[in-house]
């Protein structure tokens, strides 16, 4: 009898792989129908052109490799990846952008390195890192939640700027992003950011119309909906606990500790909740089967790890939101951090 090693990931549970996938995009719809509600139909655009377009490169890939496309197609991780990416990019985003980034996600980080089980980084935050620090200003060109913007956006101008750059009336993404004021609104990381940088404290930052009592206006229900789905992954055993508690309490603490340390000067732990990709990041990234370590204590260390990351580059990096760059530099830290966290063996 021949034994078989499977690759991961591996799961204690009776589910496949592919039952795997579909429920973390299931428990995912929370935060898409949340963010589509706020920032508009281009959402739900973006989404359905990276999947496609990640399945058919993922099916080209696996020919490449002379081998059958349908057994990787069936496996959902290429639906995971392209969900992943298409919602943290700006939803009114150019189409290249988001085909350069899967082309990155499915064949350089994914394929390049074995395919589902082998990649040592989580292929959509290697698209977000290649395609923030290549495309700067396509990438940060959010537009305000819906209660903000001054020129309505409609399902028609959210599919013309995303394949013209223009919208049905001839207007430009940047026009659209300007208000009546003449000033681009920006997103609440980098408004409360650039609002320290010049010399204004924390809660001046956050008077701006950007913020609402909590945190960014719009930002902080998307956060609460990944929230929801990210307790669901949690209940229906998907996910472990370990890596999203010891990310959100790591990042809680030591938001706090600064905030008490040097108040006026860092944004409260709320804020930092419930701002930019914390709870997509902290439920849905992190906890990447592959790329995640793989010990329980591991597990605590990789995610305390991430939390704290997160919090060092949105207050001193040069980019608002710092979970696509926590994560990489997590991933790089995962065979050590399993290295001085396996179980003893019995007996030693």
């Amino acid at each position: 009898m021949a034994f078989f090693i499977a690759s991961s990931p591996h799961a204690h549970s009776r589910r496949s792989t592919p039952d795997l996938m579909k429920w973390v995009a299931l428990c995912a719809l929370p935060g898409l129908a949340a963010q589509t509600y706020f920032f508009g139909w281009g959402t739900l655009f973006q989404l359905a052109f990276a999947i496609v377009l990640a399945l058919s490169l993922e099916a080209l890939v696996m020919v490449a490799r002379k081998r059958h496309p349908m057994s990787a197609l069936r496996d959902n991780s290429a639906l995971v990846t392209a969900w992943l990416l298409a919602v943290a990019i700006p939803p009114l985003s150019p189409w290249w952008i988001l085909a350069i980034g899967l082309v990155f996600a499915i064949v350089v980080a994914k394929h390049l390195y074995g395919g589902i089980g082998q990649n040592l980084f989580n292929p959509a935050m290697v698209a977000y890192v290649v395609l923030l620090i290549s495309f700067p200003v396509q990438m940060t060109s959010w537009i305000s939640p819906s209660e903000l913007q001054t020129t309505p956006i409609s399902m028609g101008d959210a599919l013309s700027l995303m394949f013209t750059g223009f919208n049905l009336d001839g207007l430009s993404l940047q026009q659209i992003r300007t208000g009546i004021d003449g000033v681009t609104m920006a997103t609440p990381l980098d408004a409360f950011k650039t609002a320290l940088h010049t010399g204004k404290t924390a809660s001046e930052a956050l008077q701006q119309p950007q913020f609402s009592a909590l945190a960014g206006i719009g930002w902080e229900w998307v956060n609460l909906a990944y929230l929801i789905g990210g307790l669901a992954l949690i209940k229906l055993r998907v996910i472990s606990w370990h890596i999203p508690v010891s990310f959100l309490l790591s990042l809680t603490v030591v938001s706090g500790l600064f905030m008490l340390l040097a108040p006026g000067e860092t944004a409260s732990p709320i804020v930092h909740l419930l701002s930019g990709a914390t709870m997509i990041g902290a439920f849905f990234i992190a906890t990447d089967p592959v790329s995640a370590s793989t010990t329980v204590k591991g597990r605590l260390v990789f995610g305390a790890f991430i939390g704290a990351m997160v919090f060092i580059i949105r207050s001193w990096g040069g980019f608002p939101d710092g979970i696509a760059f926590a994560v990489l530099l997590g991933n790089m830290c995962v065979p050590l951090i399993d290295y001085y966290t396996k179980p003893r063996t019995y007996g030693h």
